[in-house]
């Protein structure tokens, strides 16, 4: 019997593969992206009271009331968005939230942009809908979008534009003209804009995020989604969210019912309460901001070539920049084997026209941790040099 193509011809990611060597503790895991820590206690106490207290069976479908509200107020606060609860579907994750924005607005034939470095469920969910993946590449440093790239692969087929900003796996933030340029775009072409903002709240040297869905014309074609993982530093409580005009909403809640249908009760209490404390929110980015500091300037001091970096808890190295003549998965792959330090290459994030020369590592660590991970690569590096 055969099983569908788009995925039986599927290996383990690079991000399973990388954690899965690191799981007897023989290495450092600066490969896939979550904190080594188990959380803020006053969110696991709150779970905690929530599980005790509160009741264990099926929460209405599009969230609990506490926390639809809580999304909304906070998006208030923080990005000056005028949203309602009516506005928010609560997912079993960023992931399925992806899954439900596509599939709700992608039809067989349709085209959909993707910028490469691309996370990698994009693609296959857009093809398991039927669609296109059609891709524009962005280049180091800067990793910038362009215009004129855009408008060159639209076609009357192009239905969507998925934009991740801040940008995994880079760690950059598309600036105001960027983000213009795009609402523009999606405004001549009639597209829908599926805004991954995962990594919203994970910005550093002041930056504050500025949403698609803010701008003139895009409040009617964008799907923002967010992750309490990523806000919290808790990945595996897979807490993620849809915001959209109701109307839209209203056909995101029909597909996510028939996903995961719900999520967790205890769990979206918790981040409730989490999302009404902007001091916990704080502190969890100020402590990423000293990671982020000391990784890269770790690295610097020991003679590697640190690109920009201003959100996500990823740094990206150059590789040649850095003295090194393999590629980035050669590197990769030696690197943890021979070295003991597991990374990313960030090629494993295009399909095609991949940049090669660029390694991804988590800075989202203990610090002893990240120090140890850069002692490890220099000393691989300096015995490649030596053979």
């Amino acid at each position: 019997m055969e099983l569908n193509p788009i995925y039986s011809g599927m290996g383990v990611t690079i991000f399973e593969k990388m954690s899965a060597l690191c799981r007897d503790g023989s290495r450092i895991n600066l490969g896939q992206g979550f904190p080594d820590d188990s959380g803020p206690a006053q969110l696991l106490a709150a779970a905690g009271k929530a599980l005790l207290e509160r009741s264990n069976q099926y929460p209405p479908s599009p969230g609990v009331p506490e926390l639809r509200d809580a999304v909304a107020a906070w998006y208030r606060r923080s990005q000056h968005l005028d949203l309602l609860r009516e506005n928010v579907i609560v997912t079993s994750g960023a992931t399925e939230a992806l899954a439900a924005a596509i599939l709700a607005s992608v039809s067989p034939g349709d085209e959909v942009i993707l910028f490469a470095p691309v996370y990698d469920a994009y693609a296959p969910l857009v093809r398991r809908a039927g669609g296109k993946p059609v891709f524009v590449t962005l280049r180091p440093p800067d990793w910038r979008y362009d215009n004129d790239a855009i408008e060159a692969v639209i076609t009357e087929r192009t239905r969507a534009i998925i934009l991740n900003d801040p940008l995994n796996p880079t760690g950059t933030c598309a600036s105001d003209e960027e983000l213009t340029t795009i609402a523009q775009v999606c405004i001549r072409h009639d597209l829908l804009a599926i805004c991954d903002e995962v990594w919203e709240s994970v910005r550093f040297d002041g930056q504050v995020q500025r949403s698609l869905l803010s701008f003139p014309g895009m409040a009617q074609r964008t799907i923002k989604i967010g992750s309490a993982g990523k806000i919290f530093g808790v990945t595996g409580w897979k807490i993620g969210w849809l915001c959209a005009a109701p109307a839209l909403a209203s056909v995101l809640a029909r597909v996510h019912q028939f996903l995961t249908f719900t999520t967790p009760p205890a769990l979206q209490y918790a981040v409730a309460e989490g999302l009404a404390s902007d001091a916990l929110i704080d502190e969890r980015k100020e402590g990423w901001a000293r990671t982020r500091t000391f990784l890269n300037s770790a690295l610097r001091a020991a003679g590697f070539s640190v690109l920009p970096n201003q959100a996500t808890w990823f740094t990206c190295v150059d590789l040649p920049g850095s003295g090194f003549t393999l590629d980035d998965a050669a590197f990769a792959e030696r690197a943890v084997h021979e070295g003991m330090v597991a990374s990313i290459p960030v090629s494993a994030f295009y399909e095609a026209d991949a940049v090669t020369s660029v390694l991804r590592l988590c800075h989202c660590k203990a610090e002893s941790t990240l120090a140890e991970g850069v002692t490890r690569l220099a000393r691989f590096r300096d015995a490649l040099a030596s053979h």
